[in-house]
């Protein structure tokens, strides 16, 4: 498979399936960030403690091991928020929430596409569209950012402020 089309699925996957399902995207993409977070302060010790109950002593084996520790660290998080926000975005506001599933798409190809097998990585950053995606980074992570907050702060339930005063 080219790896314009692997990063295309990697990237349109998550958001097709968050509009589907009306998943609240901004708390995804939160839930992403911190997916992220316990791949840089856990997953080394995670994996040091898998070793302890592993008979292999391959390096291959161990990186592959890591890998796949990684990955389940970084995408535990926004499954299990997916899972539980199933049609939590109504109306209206389901087109608010494409910037934030375009950003959950976008995030988690930059995240994910370094922990894929070598023979696979490989090949999908000797693309031009992963150099592209690499130099947009800041810009991709910065928009998503501004946009889940946005939506989350938009989000925000109205007070019965006029109620309370009479």
């Amino acid at each position: 498979m080219s790896p314009t089309i692997l990063i295309a699925l990697i990237i349109l996957v998550p958001i097709v399936v968050l509009m589907v399902l009306r998943i609240n995207a901004a708390l995804v993409f939160l839930s992403l960030c911190l997916g992220n977070i316990l791949v840089q302060y856990v997953a080394n010790d995670a994996h040091s403690f898998l070793t302890l109950f592993s008979a292999s002593d391959k390096a291959s084996s161990i990186a592959v091991g890591n890998n796949l520790i990684k990955i389940a660290l970084l995408l535990f998080p926004p499954l299990l928020t997916g899972l539980f926000m199933i049609k939590t975005v109504k109306g209206g506001r389901l087109f608010l929430n494409i910037l934030p599933a375009a950003g959950v798409g976008m995030l988690g190809g930059l995240l994910i596409v370094p922990l894929l097998t070598p023979q696979l990585t490989k090949s999908i950053i000797s693309s031009s569209i992963w150099v592209q995606a690499q130099h947009a980074q800041n810009i991709i992570v910065g928009a998503s950012a501004l946009s889940c907050l946005l939506v989350l702060w938009m989000q925000r339930p109205k007070s019965g402020g006029e109620e309370h005063h009479h």
